[in-house]
């Protein structure tokens, strides 16, 4: 079973809150930070073994933004 980890603290005006356990279940970490109405997921998987001769830290971000977040919504 999952440890859910929730901790909170001031952050200015606002409160910034961790949340962990509950989601993304089958990456090797994730976290959920909220800071007021506004909430990021980021999610982490590596390989447990490194790939033989390999000397440097591949690194991939995958960025979607959505346009109904942005206000633009097609056809609108």
């Amino acid at each position: 079973m999952f440890k859910e980890f929730k901790k909170s603290m001031k952050w200015g005006e606002e409160t910034l809150t961790l949340e962990t356990g509950k989601v993304a279940r089958q990456a090797d970490g994730t976290v959920i930070a909220t800071l007021g109405e506004t909430s990021v997921m980021a999610n982490v998987t590596f390989a447990k073994e490194m790939k033989e001769g390999q000397d440097f830290f591949p690194l991939t971000v995958h960025y979607q933004e959505k346009y109904y977040a942005a206000g633009k919504i097609p056809g609108g």
